[in-house]
């Protein structure tokens, strides 16, 4: 099992804290940002492969920002991702 926390840029969220265990998220936990549907993504990705949120949500952007809370958690999870690779 492997944990990071990814400290967001260019959102509302300042951290994502995700548990992981070979390949798959645990958990998925947001330090602010719009809590209900922070929750929800949550919710959604438990038990889902991070390659298969990478591709789900990479690129969403949140209004005129070039990034976005989904987005930002692409990227956590490709950290978390090469963490688990090495």
């Amino acid at each position: 099992m492997k944990e990071i926390v990814y400290k967001t840029t260019g959102t509302c969220s300042q951290l994502i804290h995700i548990t992981g265990n070979e390949g798959r998220i645990e958990n998925v936990e947001f330090l602010g940002g719009c809590h209900g549907n922070l929750q929800g993504i949550s919710k959604l990705v438990k038990g889902m492969t991070y390659q298969e949120v990478i591709d789900r949500v990479e690129g969403i952007q949140c209004g005129m920002k070039t990034t976005s809370c989904p987005d930002q958690l692409a990227k956590a999870l490709r950290q978390l991702q090469a963490e688990e690779e090495k």
